[in-house]
């Protein structure tokens, strides 16, 4: 896309789009990489707080910049820790991938019937299944293990509402932002 000196407002726009997704991005690797140096109540378990910025990027600009800041998200997060390549950047990945594969899918589908805490469930289940075959298949081959199953999926239910409050209410802030409110890029919420 190339842009003409004539439409100065479409090139604030873009110029726009790309610094709040690396911003959005900077943010999510500094949660990742925050959430990872923090107490964890049992091995695999974590808050997703980078998937408050997964989900605003969604919600704001589409699913190739949320895609684009997962991915971005997981690979410099593991640079940065130090276990790219490691059994934990693969159980990161499958679980990523799945919670933003079910996650785009959902907004895809669904559109404005399904809000950030809808759709924030479905990537945290997502996220705990992927790591779970990632875990039996690579790790652990042994069918003992998917009797956790059930207990991550139910701490992906309370992650998944809080982190899609949160990012409801990202979502709610970055409205009255100019950047955003004159591009009206954000959908208001649904009435009724």
């Amino acid at each position: 896309m190339t842009l003409s000196a004539a439409d100065p407002c479409a090139e604030l726009e873009l110029v726009r789009r790309r610094i709040f997704l690396a911003l959005f991005t900077a943010l999510a690797v500094a949660l990742h990489t925050l959430e990872f140096l923090l107490p964890s109540p049992a091995p695999w378990f974590r808050l997703g707080f980078a998937n408050i910025l997964t989900l605003t990027a969604l919600f704001v600009y589409g699913r190739r910049a949320a895609w684009t800041l997962s991915l971005a998200r997981i690979g410099i997060g593991s640079l940065l820790l130090g276990n790219l390549f490691a059994p934990g950047f693969w159980l990161s990945l499958s679980g990523g991938v799945l919670a933003t594969a079910l996650m785009t899918a959902a907004h895809r589908l669904c559109g404005a019937r399904i809000g950030p805490v809808g759709v924030s469930v479905l990537g945290a289940a997502g996220h705990a299944t992927g790591q779970m075959l990632v875990a039996y298949l690579v790790l652990v081959r042994h069918p003992g293990l998917w009797q956790m199953y059930p207990f991550f999926l139910l701490f992906a239910l309370g992650t998944g509402i809080a982190n899609g409050v949160a990012a409801d209410l990202l979502l709610e802030l970055l409205r009255g932002h100019p950047a955003f409110a004159r591009s009206g890029q954000i959908r208001q919420k649904a009435k009724g």
